[in-house]
């Protein structure tokens, strides 16, 4: 049995008709940390792959991403193929950076996302922000 590195080195480099390919629905969040890890290290990147570094890159590429947005009308915009494109290739951008940390903070982001997602439903419970935007009092 091939490891989960193997197995999505694989689907990166040989993408023709027919083979399997990355998508949400096969490729896992540990598999996609391995990509980001191996990009950096065959790079030999890690002496700059600091907290402070990383948090400052995600920003900037998340602001790389809000410019497709500037000066949008207030409706939904209608967006091309080619910007769907440049949009997808920024949250790719700001996501590789975000498991790029979760590498180096060593944070296993599944077990995070649920325990987030579980404070957010207490802070917004679904009775009283059900179509509501209005930012809720802080947790005492």
């Amino acid at each position: 049995m091939s490891s989960p590195e193997s197995h999505l080195q694989s689907m990166l480099n040989h993408s023709s008709a027919g083979e399997q390919t990355l998508s949400d629905a096969n490729t896992s969040i540990d598999e996609l940390k391995s990509m980001v890890e191996k990009f950096v290290s065959d790079r030999s990147w890690h002496k700059y792959h600091t907290p402070k570094n990383i948090a400052i890159s995600v920003v900037l590429e998340a602001s790389e991403l809000l410019e497709h947005f500037q000066w949008s009308p207030p409706a939904s915009e209608e967006i091309d193929s080619n910007r769907h494109q440049q949009i997808a290739e920024e949250m790719c951008d700001v996501m590789a950076y975000l498991l790029s940390l979760a590498n180096v903070l060593k944070v296993d982001m599944a077990s995070e996302m649920a325990k987030k997602m579980r404070k957010n439903c207490q802070k917004y419970p679904t009775q009283d922000y059900d179509g509501n935007w209005k930012k809720p009092e802080p947790l005492r």
